[in-house]
Parts: structure tokens; C-alpha cells; sequence
């Protein structure tokens, strides 16, 4: 068996499982070392690392972009696939789905606005999804929608 240290980029495949035993899991990552799809390749990952464990099996989630290092196994049976044994994980991005669930739309009449609640900032469209700007706050939403209807001779 050859064994090396990698490190590597990749989405989050499948649903993290647990390992075969406790502290331990196992997931697979798919990595993309360019932007054709054809090029994709599936890792299959473990760790016994349970800090790493318990954050893939509570917390990340399928689709999250992760960056992992470890030790890269390569079986002497070209049929049996290699295995990254993971001794490191940071998340780079949520999923795109898991960051659109921390988002709230919501109406204000012919308007669609934008609640992030990790800013004070709400971007605005009408209903038609034309971009009306960017209120500073969820206060002054109000505002920018008059002051977007008197410069456009009326509702959104």
C-alpha cells in the first residue's frame, strides 16, 4: 500500500455516515481539478479525528465546499478505489441551497425584498424582478420604495 500526504478541495458528495467505530466517519468528496465535468472524481474519505466526525455528522451537510487534508492510501488492487484518511477539514462555502434557507423573502405590495440576517442591508425588486435598490436597513425599505415609485411615475 503507497500512502501520501493531500490536501484538496471538493463538494461534499453524499450525506456523511459513521465509521466502523465510534468517533469515526465516512463520506465522499467529489473534486474538481478542472471545470469539465468529465473530470470529476469521487474520493472516498474516512477520519477517526472525532472533533471532524462530529462536525460531518451533525453540521456539514451534502453540497457544502470543503477543503480537507490527510494521507492518501493507494491499494496494491487497482480495483479497490484509494482512500484520503482526513486529519484536517475547513468548510469554504455552505451548500448554495443551505445559504438560500438563511434567507427570508418577503412582500411589501408589487416588492420582493431580501432578509440576510447576517446584514442590515435589504436589497429590493418589484415583483417583476427588477432590481429597485438597497435599503440600509429593514426601516428605511419604506423610503427607497417611494422614493423608486415618484421617479418611475408609480407603482413598482
Amino acid at each position: 500500500m503507497d500512502t501520501k500526504p493531500l490536501t484538496v478541495d471538493g463538494f461534499l458528495c453524499t450525506v456523511p455516515a459513521p465509521g466502523d467505530g465510534p468517533g469515526t466517519a465516512r463520506f465522499e468528496l467529489v473534486v474538481s481539478p478542472t471545470d469539465d465535468l468529465v473530470d470529476d472524481v469521487v474520493w472516498s474519505c474516512t477520519t477517526s479525528d472525532p472533533r471532524i466526525a462530529d462536525a460531518l455528522l451533525t453540521e456539514i451537510q451534502s453540497g457544502d465546499l470543503l477543503h480537507v487534508s490527510g494521507v492518501l492510501s493507494e491499494l496494491d488492487d487497482p480495483a479497490q478505489p484509494a482512500r484520503l484518511t482526513v486529519d484536517a477539514l475547513e468548510v469554504l462555502a455552505p451548500a448554495p441551497a443551505r445559504a438560500l434557507q438563511e434567507l427570508v423573502l418577503d412582500r411589501y405590495g408589487d416588492y420582493i425584498v431580501v432578509f440576510d440576517a447576517d446584514t442590515d442591508a435589504v436589497p429590493v425588486f418589484n415583483a417583476h424582478g427588477q432590481w429597485v435598490g438597497t435599503a440600509e436597513s429593514p426601516d428605511a425599505i419604506g423610503s427607497l420604495i417611494d422614493t423608486h415609485e415618484r421617479a418611475n411615475g408609480g407603482g413598482g
